[in-house]
């Protein structure tokens, strides 16, 4: 099995309590904490996976969505092969700022770093303010890659990392231990699609 090694960071981007954290600590512990605290800064985590026969460890940084923390937090998108960009299905205000979002992360990031557009706490169904298809809508035109997720369920969780994780294993050139370079074909381009 060949061995993909993703040396350069997935980052988790949006406004202060949207649930970035959570579903940071779904993925790579599969655990939820009702009484999460704000991130100060950024914080850290791996998981390796499996997909299409390749095994990627992924580095996820959770970056804090506070103004404050805002000069630390861009410094970290400069490397960064992913970005899953979340917001809360209940709180419009947050997908409303989803733009600027977008906006600093293209400022700082790679011109070819692969992004999802999130939208995070499906389990409030009966309180959503964000509809689907606008948020779909969206991302199309943006080129974003878009799913909604439920941290606190565990729904979409996988899907939303491996998805992205995917599209930047077939787009960037990784050192394989038992096959050879990836070569940027038609084939392994980043695409622009909803899951």
């Amino acid at each position: 099995m060949a061995l993909w090694f993703v040396s350069s960071p997935v980052v988790l981007i949006g406004e202060s309590g949207v649930g970035k954290s959570n579903l940071l600590s779904r993925f790579t512990k599969n655990e939820f904490n009702h009484d999460t605290r704000t991130t100060i800064g950024v914080e850290f985590s791996t998981r390796t996976v499996q997909l299409s026969g390749f095994t990627i460890k992924a580095q996820i940084w959770d970056t804090a969505g506070l103004e404050r923390y805002r000069a630390i937090t861009s410094a970290y998108y400069r490397g960064a092969v992913g970005a899953l960009l979340v917001y809360d299905i209940t709180k419009h205000l947050t997908y409303e700022s989803v733009e600027r979002w977008l906006k600093e992360l293209y400022d700082h990031a790679d011109p070819h770093i692969v992004v999802m557009l999130v939208g995070n706490k499906t389990d409030l169904e009966s309180e959503r303010s964000v509809p689907t298809e606008e948020a779909k809508d969206f991302a199309e035109k943006k080129g974003l890659l878009f799913l909604e997720t439920s941290a606190l369920e565990s729904t979409n969780v996988e899907a939303a990392f491996n998805n992205v994780l995917a599209v930047v294993r077939g787009s960037i050139s990784a050192v394989s231990l038992n096959s050879p370079s990836a070569e940027n074909t038609e084939e392994n381009k980043p695409c622009c699609r909803n899951i």
